[in-house]
């Protein structure tokens, strides 16, 4: 295996990939959008682990599709994401977390802030302007979880490695 690091994301229903993807489409500074929306759940994983993929494996086969609660919009300084609600995303990265200790980073061994991010690395009133604009008509709405994805950070675009569907056997 290589020693690029992995991350590992939640795999979206199609409708709610595709509304982020055209959010982050119209709002993320075109130079550095080079990825679809995702939730990141692992940073930095090892790839020379064979045992990252035996315990997603087993976690996909544990785990059912999840209901994700698009709860609001979030200023994150120089972007705008939204806050996922989830009480089964939140225990299933901590499951995998206490199964990775040895491997993961400062970043990945905190609490989880589930987020999508369609706007980053601009100046902060851009951001402002485009958190009050999304607030307008924002309602509450509910998305799903219907799996993991593994990718391989390449220095910023991401090389897809393999998904895993929910309750799978």
């Amino acid at each position: 295996m290589s020693d690029t690091p992995l991350i590992l994301t939640l795999t979206l229903d199609e409708d709610s990939q595709q509304y982020f993807n055209e959010l982050r489409r119209e709002h993320f500074p075109p130079e550095r959008n080079y990825l679809n929306a995702h939730l990141t759940l692992f940073h930095h994983l090892p790839s020379d682990q064979d045992q990252i993929f035996s315990d997603i494996f087993l976690a996909v086969q544990t785990y059912q599709i999840m209901q994700l609660a698009v709860t609001e919009i979030k200023s994150i300084g120089s972007g705008v994401a939204f806050k996922i609600e989830s009480i089964p995303l939140m225990q299933l990265h901590r499951y995998l977390q206490q199964l990775w200790q040895p491997w993961l980073t400062p970043q990945d061994k905190q609490t989880l802030w589930p987020h999508i991010t369609i706007q980053n690395k601009v100046e902060p009133n851009q951001a402002m302007l485009l958190k009050a604009q999304l607030e307008q008509d924002f309602k509450p709405f509910t998305a799903r979880g219907l799996g993991l994805g593994v990718h391989e950070y390449q220095g910023g675009p991401w090389k897809f490695k393999k998904s895993f569907e929910f309750g799978t056997n």
